[in-house]
């Protein structure tokens, strides 16, 4: 069995995401093969060196699950794309490149974070760029702590701003974009997440059937795809 989830945002101001996700763990994860996160696993990550004692206990709790067995992959989001290799020595995870091509069941699948695919947001495309360059990340992560608390407040308000005031379609992927990447990467099948927007949506690729699967945010409540002998099952379930 494999699980994939995303898009968790965790923090300390929300204890029941953090609550359900250690649950999450010892309930399903321990018996799963592997288990991919696929981006914004935290609300915001200014640096490994920054690590707060909440941050070391979700770690602690990762590192637990591997050293159960369990295979534990993580890709970066859009507000956690600054965690390093030391965090994910700590976690016992593996750093996935985004995007990348993994066999599940068998199948070659392309797991993403997403928000590459938002190609119509023009400006926050900008900003992405920007921000991953290998030069401005070198120079984010010597920032002294207090700047990069500063910047990271003033990114996030910014971002939920402007989120609220784009059109639906804006912040959503280009599905030129979509069949584009699946084409390039020989791939019927894409999971992403990063849109807070979870289906599955069936699609032609190449005059083939093929699917998209996104993955839910977790917030009101929580969401996991199960892979399985059986198939790909994607569900919600209460945080409590």
């Amino acid at each position: 069995m494999i699980l994939l989830i995303s898009d968790l945002h965790l923090e300390e101001q929300r204890p029941d995401i953090t609550r359900a996700f250690l649950f999450f763990l010892q309930d399903r994860a321990a018996h799963a093969d592997a288990l991919y996160i696929l981006g914004d696993f935290f609300e915001a990550w200014i640096g490994d060196d920054a690590m707060t004692p909440f941050q070391h206990r979700i770690a602690e709790a990762l590192r637990q699950l591997s050293d159960g067995g369990t295979h534990i992959y993580l890709m970066h989001g859009n507000r956690d794309f600054m965690i390093g290799k030391a965090f994910c020595r700590e976690a016992g995870c593996t750093l996935l490149a985004d995007p990348s091509v993994v066999e599940l069941q068998g199948e070659r699948v392309l797991l993403m974070h997403g928000d590459s695919l938002c190609t119509r947001d023009i400006a926050y495309m900008r900003l992405r760029r920007w921000l991953r360059n290998p030069l401005v990340l070198f120079i984010l992560r010597n920032l002294p702590l207090a700047t990069r608390h500063r910047l990271g407040r003033k990114l996030r308000k910014e971002s939920r701003m402007q989120t609220r005031q784009k059109a639906a379609d804006i912040v959503d992927v280009t599905p030129d974009e979509v069949l584009r990447l699946m084409h390039e990467h020989g791939v019927k099948r894409l999971i992403h997440g990063h849109t807070h927007r979870p289906a599955r949506h069936p699609l032609q690729v190449d005059g083939q059937p093929a699917e998209r699967i996104v993955l839910g945010d977790w917030d009101a409540q929580g969401w996991a795809l199960q892979i399985d002998v059986e198939g790909y099952r994607l569900d919600a379930f209460p945080l409590g």
